[in-house]
């Protein structure tokens, strides 16, 4: 479905991305796992077209290099950034409008859809985005995100920084996902949610992997876990 293949990056002169490789396969949950740094955001801002990237990476056969970041929306890959980006002058409702599929496009997803899967957005429905707290605008941004209708996601960092509560929801939200049988690329740092939820697990170091195998294969090599991910 996703293949990524000797993908590199560079911010200015510095060379971020060292030969990526990995694959997403058809209704597979991988997360995308390593310390801050190691090129996780940067790895799905090169697939999502956000950043100059040279090497392979393929959607559905098709070749996503070079495309600008609404045409790889519209191919039906979605992104959910590290920093909520949301529309902060426009409603919880008129967000999730511009997230919908182009006119004309049947969407499995619709407004009710989403105020089931967070009930806080449909109380502040007609709030300011701007305005809202930094787990809705998680909430909002998931939502927006998945009112395209895409059948891959990149998320990164979903529960960075919320309150307990609100990461509880994340989860239920990303199994949702799971049980529609929506792919993902997860970039996650709380190993419980991501291993819970994953099928497989790339650990990322110096921009590049360093472990592809299971969850249990992962859980079975605590060198890499040590050397990869504890501060």
């Amino acid at each position: 479905m996703l293949e990524v293949e000797n993908l590199h990056a560079f911010y200015g002169k510095s060379h971020v991305l060292h030969g990526v490789n990995f694959t997403v396969g058809e209704g597979e949950i991988v997360s995308l796992l390593g310390r801050n740094g190691s090129g996780r955001s940067t790895t799905a801002k090169a697939i999502m077209g956000l950043m100059p990237a040279s090497g392979g990476v393929r959607w559905r056969g098709q070749s996503l290099l070079g495309l600008a970041p609404h045409d790889i929306a519209r191919l039906g890959v979605g992104h959910v950034p590290e920093n909520k980006d949301v529309f902060p002058r426009l409603t919880v409702h008129q967000n999730l409008m511009l997230g919908q599929k182009r006119a004309g496009a049947r969407a499995r997803w619709g407004f009710d859809d989403m105020y089931a899967l967070f009930p806080r957005l449909r109380e502040r429905q007609h709030v300011a985005a701007g305005v809202l707290s930094g787990g809705e605008q998680q909430m909002l941004t998931l939502c927006r995100t998945l009112m395209g209708d895409p059948a891959l996601v990149l998320i990164d960092e979903p529960t960075e920084g919320l309150a307990p509560q609100v990461v509880e929801q994340v989860a239920v939200f990303l199994q949702t996902l799971k049980s529609e049988r929506i792919s993902m690329l997860l970039i996650e740092q709380k190993l419980t949610i991501a291993l819970d939820i994953s099928d497989r697990v790339l650990v990322m170091g110096h921009g590049e992997v360093v472990f592809n195998g299971s969850p249990a294969e992962f859980s079975c090599q605590p060198d890499v876990r040590r050397e990869w991910l504890e501060v």
